[in-house]
């Protein structure tokens, strides 16, 4: 701490030789700014805001569930898209045999670039490319899972403040990850009438100026409904009318059933730039594996640098998948043998016919037979139910003899509660 002293000195008034001083003292105090701050009395950490924002539903209702298994009826998980759960469907050797070989190389061992190995997202390119949709590794960004994917992509087209549309019924994610951003989230309907095609008037009725991205998800989670290309090019056109580009999520794709065709979105698209989200999870099974991608639609040159460079950037926050399941890619995409994927659409067809066969005679339950992924929809309105169809057959039938009991004992149907009601 340093004083500054001044002296302002009068003139000799006559009185006995006295003079009479006037004395201003001006203090310059140098104090460490850090001291000024209040001192906390206590400890107050609390969590963010965006973690309070953050909730999926299907993992808060799943993690969290603590019953009391009745012992004569071993439990049945028909809640969780996961393949893998029951042991019944394998991936094919030759995807394990391809990671394998890449532990063995030890060429997959360090940090890899975070958009992916060039090596391997040249696999996912020639892949997925198509004269009508051409793609090269630069528009390639590999994440960990598709779920990643899905977030860099909401992440690198809103702004917290923007809205995206998303369908209902449709995967939570889409709004667990839009408003632990601060971005709103609006439902377009899907109608189940129509095999859960999307409500494209009402779908239009909902954008704004603050409409960032439209997401598509087809073939859908949670209905199991696959678009036709007429239906497409529907979609297509209301978003080519009002300037919004599209997410497709894609996770699902060519996992349909004999008789019905997918159709990815990208090649019917003249105008509306896409992001296409898909992964190893489901088509593969190999859902920890956390291998996904995001496929850069633009030939019309919408998105510009911009959008890649967001990409990029986004990426960086992490580095990028597995570098493992990277050294494999390339081989699980070109030599997974066609048999392997004809064996696990059987199986879901199967499993989804007799599903839908059950059902069908239940009172109060309307299913909507799927054309593929992996559910089924059983509902009456306004409520629904999905139903994952990857369990082992004779669960299946169980399955569906346990929900014909619990209906049994507790359906009533609507006319009836009206009418007491108004008694």
């Amino acid at each position: 701490m340093s004083f500054v002293v001044e002296m302002n000195g009068a003139q000799n008034n006559g009185i006995n030789g006295n003079s009479v001083h006037h004395v201003s003292v001006r203090t310059h105090v140098s104090v460490n700014p850090a001291k000024l701050k209040s001192h906390r009395q206590r400890w107050n950490v609390r969590p963010s805001e965006m973690s309070k924002k953050t909730l999926n539903p299907i993992r808060a209702i799943v993690d969290g569930m603590k019953l009391t298994p009745n012992p004569e009826k071993p439990m049945i998980a028909l809640s969780i898209g996961d393949p893998t759960v029951f042991g019944n469907m394998p991936t094919d050797d030759t995807v394990l045999q391809a990671v394998k070989e890449a532990i063995d190389s030890h060429k997959y061992n360090g940090y890899a670039p975070s958009v992916g190995y060039q090596k391997s997202r040249e696999a996912v390119a020639n892949f997925y490319s198509c004269p009508e949709a051409p793609l090269e590794d630069k528009d390639v960004i590999l994440s960990s899972g598709c779920s990643q994917a899905i977030e860099l992509a909401i992440s690198v087209l809103c702004n917290p403040g923007d809205n995206i549309l998303v369908p209902r019924p449709g995967f939570s994610l889409y709004k667990t990850l839009a408003v632990s951003m601060g971005i709103q989230v609006k439902h377009y309907n899907l109608l189940p009438e129509k095999s859960w095609e999307i409500d494209l008037q009402h779908l239009e009725s909902l954008i704004d100026d603050k409409t960032a991205c439209l997401i598509v998800n087809n073939p859908s989670n949670p209905c199991g409904s696959v678009f036709s290309r007429e239906h497409q090019h529907k979609i297509l056109s209301v978003a080519s009318r009002n300037c919004i580009p599209i997410l497709a999520d894609e996770i699902y794709g060519d996992m349909v059933f004999p008789g019905c065709d997918f159709q990815p979105l990208a090649p019917l698209s003249s105008d509306v730039p896409i992001l296409s989200c898909g992964g190893l999870a489901k088509r593969w099974l190999v859902p920890g594996w956390r291998m996904g991608w995001i496929l850069i639609h633009d030939r019309n040159y919408i998105f510009g640098t911009g959008i890649r460079e967001g990409l990029v950037k986004l990426s960086q926050r992490i580095l990028g998948p597995c570098t493992v399941v990277q050294g494999a890619l390339e081989r699980i995409l070109n030599d997974t043998p066609p048999e392997f994927y004809q064996g696990t659409i059987s199986f879901l067809k199967s499993n989804s016919e007799i599903c839908y066969s059950e059902l069908s005679t239940v009172p109060g339950l309307n299913p909507v037979m799927p054309s593929g992924a992996m559910y089924i929809m059983a509902f009456e309105y306004p409520n629904f139910f999905r139903i994952v169809v990857t369990v082992p057959e004779e669960m299946m039938i169980e399955a569906c003899i346990r929900i014909r009991e619990f209906c049994a004992r507790h359906y009533r149907p609507r006319s009836q509660d009206s009418h007491e009601l108004d008694q």
